[in-house]
This record gives C-alpha cells, structure tokens and sequence, in this order.
C-alpha cells in the first residue's frame, strides 16, 4: 500500500467550500482501480486546515498521477491554497486494510 496523508490550507475565500471544489477530483480519484481510500477531514482545531488521507495499492501510484483528473488538480490546487500543501507519503507493501488498534480493543 502507498498511504500518503496531505495537510491543504485554502485561500479565506475557499475554506467553506473546499470540499465542493475538490469533489470532480475527489470522486475521479475514488473511482480509480487500486485506490484503497480518499478521505477528506477538516481540522478540529485549525478549521482553515484540511487533511486528505489517501491509500493506493501497491502498483498503482503511477496511474493516479498520470491520470487526466490528476493533471487538472495540479492546475487547480495553486489557484484556491494559500501554501504548498505538506506531505508524508510512505510505502508499506503487501498492505490493503486497516488493522484493529489492540490498545484500544473493544469486546
């Protein structure tokens, strides 16, 4: 699994309707075969921070990136953030689901 987590901070004037004008994005990336996961998350605490957390099977990072909705992002995003969005993206192969926090096992 590739899982890559992106910390977005909209322009003033996206920050309500960020979802919205990322949704063609959003969907088209759901729709994608490998992808395991595209969640978007608006902060707690910071409210103008979003957090998109995204998982893709093993091989298929490269056609997310070269995908037609992929291109279209990376004109659109520059023009409604107010930053560079930060990153943490990690490989951990062989890995397609969420595993139970055992810390916190419920009966």
């Amino acid at each position: 699994m590739i899982l890559i987590n992106v910390r977005f901070r909209p322009l003033p004037g996206y920050v309500e309707n960020f979802r919205e004008i990322v949704a063609d994005f959003t969907e088209a990336t759901r729709a994608e075969e490998g992808n395991l996961w595209f969640d978007w998350f608006r902060g707690t605490d910071d409210p103008t921070e979003y957090i998109l957390v995204e998982a893709f099977a093993d091989d298929a990072a490269a056609a997310h990136v070269h995908s037609d909705h992929f291109r279209a992002a990376c004109e659109l995003f520059p023009t409604v953030l107010s930053e560079t969005p930060q990153i943490i993206n990690t490989s951990i192969p062989g890995k397609t689901t969420w595993d139970r926090m055992a810390e916190f096992s419920v009966d």
